[in-house]
């Protein structure tokens, strides 16, 4: 299967300031083109044989997909949980002008 040029990244952040902290970084950096960031999403979730609930932060960042590897490593490196959920997702098709942007952007 052909690699995409362009993905989402998906990641949940433990709290609203570590989704922005990280994600300022990134897109000034130029390493993503964008974050969205959704605050108050709700977990559950199996961790060391208990049922959690958990208020977390989505965010879905878009970038170029040898960036991946850059996204990654600053999420294990400065978030806060010990696996953190990190997805990356190729963006199949999208208008040109929005993927251009991202490409000028990164």
């Amino acid at each position: 299967m052909k690699k995409c040029p362009y993905v989402q990244i998906c990641w949940t952040a433990a709290s609203l300031d570590e989704a922005r902290t990280i994600s300022r970084y990134l897109v000034k950096e130029g390493i993503v083109a964008c974050a969205n960031i959704i605050p108050g999403i709700e977990s559950i979730f199996l961790w060391n044989d208990e049922l959690n609930v958990a208020q977390e932060t989505k965010v879905i960042f878009k970038t170029k997909s040898e960036q991946f590897e850059k996204v990654k490593e600053m999420i294990e490196e400065k978030g806060k949980y010990e696996i953190p959920e990190i997805l990356c997702l190729p963006i199949i098709e999208g208008n040109k002008e929005y993927l251009d942007w991202i490409n000028e952007s990164v």
